[in-house]
C-alpha cells in the first residue's frame, strides 16, 4: 500500500480498529444500540466533526459538487436508519447499487454494516439474477437457505425491469419467484419517483409495499414512509425522528400545512460545506440554519410529504400556472402504450413553456402498430386519453417518441441536459 501511495502521490492513512459491538454473544446488546441509537451515540472520540469523506452530487440540474461530511454526520446518519428501518444482525442484503451515491453507500451499505447485517454484493445488475437469488434463497420446498437475501433496495427503473422480467416467465417460474420474493422483509425503493403503476405492480405481484423515502448527497435521508404503518404512493412519507423540515412558500398568503415551497432540512447529518465552494454553501443556507434543498414540495391531509420535483427542472411555467412535470408523468405512465415517459417544460414565446412528453413505448403495442405502419402513440390520441385524468393545461402539447431515455447510474434523467438539446434540435 505504501508503494502504492508512493507511486500516485496520494496520502496513505491507517484508519484505527475499532471493537466489535456485533459480536455473536451481544447480539441482543447490539440490537438495543441500535434501536435506543439517539439516547446512546457512539463518540468518534478524536474524529468528531472533522471530515469524513467527499461525495459529488449527481449533476442532473447542475454542475457536481464536492459534498463534505464528516464523522459525526455519518454516524448519526446510520443510526438513524438502522433505526428507523430496523436493521438487524439477521439481515442479508442483495446489494446492486452504485458506492458513488448515498443510496447505495448508506442505505444498503454502512447503515447494515452498523447494525451487524451482511450485504451481498452483485457485480451488475441483473433482472435474471436477482429474481434466481430470491428464488434460491426461498426454494418452493420450503426450506431457508442460510444466506437468504431479507432486503432489497433499488431504483424504480429496477423494479420496472424486474416486472418486465417476470412478464416474460413461464407460469411454473412466475410462480416460485412471487413466492420468493414475498419472503423478504423489506423492499425499498429511492433515488427518484417511484411511479404508482409499478408500485402497484409490484404490489399485486410480490405482496410488498415499497417503502419510498426521500434523500439528497447533502443529508442523505431525511424523510421516509413508515416501517410499520401506512406507506402512501406518491408521498415520501414524514420526517426521521430528529430531523426538522420546514417549505419556504411560493405564496405568502398560504400556509405551511398545505401551501407548495421550496423543502428545507435541518438534521444531524447535514453536511459540513461544498468542497472549496464557501459563498454556494453560505447561499444554502437559511439564515436559521436550515439546507433548501431546491425541491418543491407540499403536505398532504396526514402530514405526508409529496415531492412535485426541483424547481428549476421539474417546475414548469405555464401561462400563469406552476405545473408538477412529475405529477404529469405518473399519470401518464397509467396508458397502456407507455412504457416510460419524461415530462419537462419547453421555451414558448406566449406560455412562457409548453409541456412536453419524451414517451418509450411500451413493447408490445409498439411492435403491434410498427404492423400497423403507425406510430405507438399519437399526440391527438394522448390528449384525447389525457382529458379525463388532467387539467386541460396540463396535457402535453409536444410528444417525442424513443427508444430509450437517457439515465444515469441511479436512473436519473437530465431534464436540463435534454431541455438543452431539444431546443437546440427539436427532432
Amino acid at each position: 500500500m505504501n508503494t502504492i501511495a508512493a507511486k500516485t502521490g496520494a496520502q496513505l492513512s491507517l484508519i484505527p480498529s475499532i471493537p466489535d459491538v456485533h459480536s455473536s454473544t451481544k447480539h441482543d446488546q447490539s440490537k438495543d444500540m441500535v434501536s435506543d441509537g439517539q439516547q446512546d451515540l457512539l463518540e468518534i472520540n478524536s474524529y468528531g466533526d472533522n471530515p469524513a469523506f467527499i461525495l459529488y452530487t449527481s449533476g442532473t440540474t447542475g454542475k457536481p459538487k464536492g459534498v463534505v461530511h464528516t464523522h459525526n454526520g455519518v454516524l448519526a446518519q446510520v443510526q438513524m436508519l438502522a433505526n428507523a428501518w430496523e436493521y438487524t444482525p439477521k439481515d442479508q442484503f442483495l446489494h446492486c447499487l452504485p458506492l458513488h451515491h448515498v443510496h447505495g453507500l448508506f442505505n444498503a451499505l454502512l447503515a447494515p454494516l452498523y447494525a451487524g447485517s451482511t450485504v451481498d454484493f452483485v457485480p451488475k445488475f441483473s433482472v435474471r439474477g436477482i429474481w434466481q437469488r430470491w428464488r434460491e434463497s426461498y426454494p418452493t420446498d420450503g426450506t431457508i437457505m442460510d444466506n437468504a437475501t431479507t432486503v432489497f433496495t433499488g431504483v424504480p427503473t429496477m423494479y420496472a425491469r424486474l416486472i418486465q422480467g417476470y412478464e416474460a416467465m413461464d407460469p411454473e417460474l412466475k410462480t416460485a419467484s412471487a413466492s420468493a420474493a414475498r419472503h423478504l422483509r423489506l423492499m425499498m425503493s429511492g433515488s427518484s419517483a417511484l411511479p404508482l403503476p409499478v408500485m402497484q405492480q409490484w404490489e399485486t405481484i410480490t405482496g410488498h409495499r415499497l417503502l419510498e423515502r426521500y434523500g439528497m448527497t447533502e443529508f442523505v435521508m431525511a424523510i421516509s414512509n413508515p416501517i410499520s404503518g401506512k406507506r402512501k404512493g406518491g408521498t415520501v412519507g414524514k420526517p426521521f425522528a430528529g430531523v426538522q423540515a420546514k417549505i419556504l412558500l411560493d405564496d405568502e398568503s398560504s400556509n405551511d400545512k398545505t401551501g407548495v415551497g421550496e423543502l428545507c432540512i435541518k438534521s444531524p447529518s447535514l453536511f459540513k460545506e461544498y468542497w472549496k465552494l464557501p459563498e454556494v454553501t453560505k447561499q444554502s443556507f437559511t439564515d436559521d440554519g436550515y439546507f433548501k434543498t431546491g425541491d418543491t414540495v407540499t403536505v398532504d391531509e396526514d402530514g405526508y410529504y409529496i415531492i412535485l420535483g426541483r424547481t428549476n427542472a421539474d417546475i414548469m411555467k405555464f401561462g400563469g400556472y406552476k405545473l408538477s412535470a412529475l405529477e404529469i408523468e405518473a399519470v401518464l405512465l397509467e396508458h397502456q402504450a407507455i412504457s416510460e415517459c419524461c415530462v419537462l417544460g419547453l421555451p414558448d414565446k406566449d406560455y412562457g413553456e409548453v409541456v412536453c412528453a419524451i414517451v418509450v413505448p411500451e413493447a408490445e403495442v409498439k411492435r403491434r402498430r410498427d404492423e400497423e405502419l403507425k406510430p405507438a402513440l399519437t399526440l391527438h390520441e394522448l390528449s384525447d386519453w389525457a382529458k379525463e385524468k388532467l387539467a386541460p393545461y396540463k396535457i402535453p402539447t409536444r410528444l417525442f417518441l424513443w427508444e430509450s431515455l437517457p439515465r444515469n447510474a441511479m436512473g436519473k434523467v437530465n431534464k436540463k441536459e435534454l431541455k438543452r438539446k431539444l431546443a437546440e434540435d427539436p427532432k
